[in-house]
């Protein structure tokens, strides 16, 4: 029996749009709500939000229920980091801030067996392989594994055709918030430096036949993208979906009185 099928990796690689969501209130019952909303893929964030291994484990568990796709991003893009989130089931990786070529090519071990590259070999014990039920795991996992890079500074934009030059990385995903503070623009994405830079490095993905990404909840730059041929683009964040919609709750029942 082979590794799971990765429908996420296999609709980008189709050039099939997929629309997600962030998910950073880490929390399963939050994970399950979302993963039966509509969404094609769904972020556990690692990175930014307060997750650690078990707690990723918990939404990967209550996803894998629904049709939605999980990605995880963990909170930086060390080998032993992501062995621990393959083993665990995740089959979906955004690694942030990678800045070079030779990072990306790092990534790429990372994500890979012996001998071509450095995973560790421990999936008897793993969710991954269904505690060994899965046979064929250890021969077939890294073709559903699907590794994205995020850019996100103008270093990362300065080495993007290194990036995409490199094989088996699925696809590159651009961080305005981040590429904004870089450009002297903190907490300002929408301005229209960064804007350009976001688009001029969709153009330049999709060029290279890699799969374009972003998290935006501007809606004029969310179309852009995708007439650019962005394919997985996040328009919304649980977080500030909750909290905006809290806000509005509160507003109105004080509006009664």
């Amino acid at each position: 029996m082979p590794a799971p099928h990765n429908p996420f990796k296999h609709a980008l690689s189709q050039g099939h749009l997929q629309l997600g969501c962030w998910l950073g209130l880490a929390d399963p019952y939050i994970a399950e709500i979302s993963a039966g909303a509509g969404f094609d893929w769904l972020l556990i964030d690692g990175e930014h939000a307060p997750n650690d291994l078990r707690s990723i484990t918990a939404q990967l568990q209550v996803i894998a229920g629904r049709d939605a796709h999980a990605v995880v991003r963990p909170p930086i893009g060390e080998a032993w980091v992501i062995k621990q989130l393959l083993d665990a089931g995740a089959q979906s990786l955004l690694i942030p801030m990678v800045e070079s070529g030779a990072q990306a090519q790092d990534l790429v071990d990372a994500v890979t067996y012996p001998p071509h590259g450095i995973r560790g070999v421990g999936s008897a014990l793993a969710r991954a392989s269904d505690f060994s039920a899965i046979g064929d795991y250890l021969t077939t996992a890294r073709q559903e594994i699907c590794l994205l890079a995020q850019v996100e500074n103008q270093k990362s934009i300065n080495a993007l055709d290194d990036i995409l030059a490199v094989d088996g990385l699925d696809g590159v995903f651009i961080g305005p918030s981040d590429l904004a503070a870089d450009m002297g623009f903190i907490g300002q994405p929408g301005q229209a430096e960064v804007k350009t830079a976001v688009l001029d490095a969709t153009k330049r993905i999709v060029a290279a036949g890699k799969a374009a990404g972003i998290l935006t909840l501007d809606k004029d730059l969310q179309q852009a993208c995708r007439k650019l041929g962005a394919t997985f683009i996040a328009t919304e964040i649980d977080v500030t979906l909750f909290a905006r919609s809290m806000r509005t709750a509160s507003a109105a029942a004080k509006s009664l009185i």
